[in-house]
């Protein structure tokens, strides 16, 4: 089960669990769209593997899975 981090490792903007918006590599790192468009371009400054959508988790599942309060930021 991911981790769903709740916002972007590099800018801090809140990536909600049931939202769209958000790209993750293998790791889990957390990134929003607009940090991969201006400077990542798809690869993660962690790790260098590659970003993808992160999927989003329903509100149900939310209440039996809960999406990680902790912020990290790696770069």
């Amino acid at each position: 089960m991911l981790e769903m981090r709740p916002d972007c490792e590099s800018c801090g903007r809140d990536l909600p669990a049931d939202q769209a918006g958000a790209l993750i590599c293998s790791f889990e790192c957390t990134f929003c769209n607009d940090c991969d468009t201006d400077r990542l371009h798809g690869i993660c400054p962690n790790c260098g593997g590659a970003l993808t959508a992160r999927p989003t988790r329903s509100p149900a599942m939310q209440v039996k899975y809960p999406a990680a309060t902790e912020r990290k930021y790696k770069c």
